[in-house]
């Protein structure tokens, strides 16, 4: 890995392991969706890439748990599949959320950051003071990891690279 790869956040696939088709690739990152996890993975046609991971910030189910953890800055990850070399370029897009009661309304940050994010674990926890019931403290964790690594994971097992985009385009 060069100095270059650090900085963009590319990863290989481990030696040996043999790419597996763009079709094979997209559907096991849609894969990924399921009802228990905070993020996403959906087609990005409209955004200009060919899927976009993103938490769900404004899918119903998941919603009191962000409106509990009151989280101000979240991001999505834009990514375009490149069959001819294996590797799928990402890109991060960090977005503000604005909370007016329980709804969300997300904004590009005004600080706009592009390229390759990374947040670091914050932790709340909610509850166990007078007015709250004993043992109803909850605490909660976010990481921008806990939706990178899961999308890079599949990646990088299907023997492509990830390579995270910093300028030009996806």
């Amino acid at each position: 890995m060069g100095l270059f790869d650090k900085l963009t956040g590319t990863r290989r696939p481990a030696p040996g392991v043999p790419p597996r088709t763009a079709a094979e690739l997209h559907a096991a990152l849609l894969a990924l969706n399921r009802p228990d996890a905070p993020y996403a993975i959906r087609a990005g046609h409209e955004e200009g890439a060919d899927l976009l991971a993103e938490w769900r910030v404004l899918d119903p189910a998941w919603q009191s748990f962000f409106v509990r953890t009151q989280v101000s800055r979240v991001f999505q990850v834009r990514m375009r599949l490149v069959p001819e070399k294996s590797e799928v370029r990402s890109l991060d897009q960090q977005y503000e959320i604005t909370w007016a009661g329980d709804t969300p309304s997300l904004t590009i940050a005004a600080k706009a950051q592009r390229g390759q994010m990374q947040t670091v674990s914050k932790r709340w926890t909610l509850g166990g003071n007078e007015a709250d019931a004993p043992g109803t403290t909850e605490t909660f964790t976010f990481n921008s990891a806990d939706l990178k690594t899961p999308v890079q994971d599949i990646v990088l097992g299907a023997g492509w690279t990830w390579r995270g985009v910093i300028t030009g385009r996806l």
